[in-house]
């Protein structure tokens, strides 16, 4: 059977996160692929080992997978979550020059500016999740979406363009819980931009 890897980012120093912040986040991403490899394996085995429409514990079968595969979604999508959030970091802090990503977020949010702080509003969500920009391929647009946990209220169809990791554990070692908006403000500081007009490209 075909397995997750683990990917490799280049991350310089951070303003505001720290080296350690970062090695002990890179190792949870780790463990969602760790653990993405695990659930595959047990459903694997599970309809390996058992004949559903002949067992009498057909239930419990079912019950086991069902929720095997709800947990699939979150180890997977805390991958592909942080791929996106790691890679941002890749090389060195890049500013957002004209360009056709630019364009398009002025299009869909009047300025870039309104989109920026629309964006940072979001991430300060109660609760652990993601702030998301994503395109959608139908309508060919941008749209801004809060993620719970992992997984919950991610946009069927759409690619994500940019991705801000706002679980606890991300920024509380350095900014303390009442520090969340300055953790923002740093993230944005540390951005490589062209990685996201590259994302951006790829999903158009």
């Amino acid at each position: 059977m075909k397995k997750f890897e683990v990917k490799e980012f280049k991350i310089p120093k951070l303003k505001g996160i720290s080296e350690k912040t970062v090695e002990e986040h890179l190792k949870l991403y780790a463990g969602y692929v760790t653990n993405a490899n695990l659930v595959l394996e047990k459903i694997e085995k599970l309809f390996g080992n058992t004949n559903p429409s002949n067992s009498s514990g057909q239930e419990n079968y079912t019950y086991e997978v069902a929720e095997l595969q709800r947990r699939f979604s979150f180890e997977f999508n805390g991958i592909r979550n942080h791929e996106y959030y790691f890679a941002s970091f890749e090389d060195s802090p890049k500013n957002l020059e004209e360009s056709k990503l630019k364009k398009a977020i002025a299009e869909e949010f009047g300025d870039f500016d309104n989109w920026l702080n629309r964006f940072k509003a979001m991430a300060l969500t109660r609760g652990v999740g993601w702030a998301m920009l994503y395109y959608d391929h139908q309508t060919k647009r941008l749209l801004n979406q809060w993620v719970d946990e992992q997984h919950l209220g991610h946009l069927s169809s759409c690619s994500p363009i940019l991705a801000l990791d706002m679980w606890e554990h991300s920024f509380v070692a350095d900014y303390q819980p009442s520090g969340k908006k300055q953790y923002i403000e740093d993230f944005f500081e540390n951005l490589n931009w062209e990685v996201v007009e590259k994302n951006f490209k790829d999903a158009e």
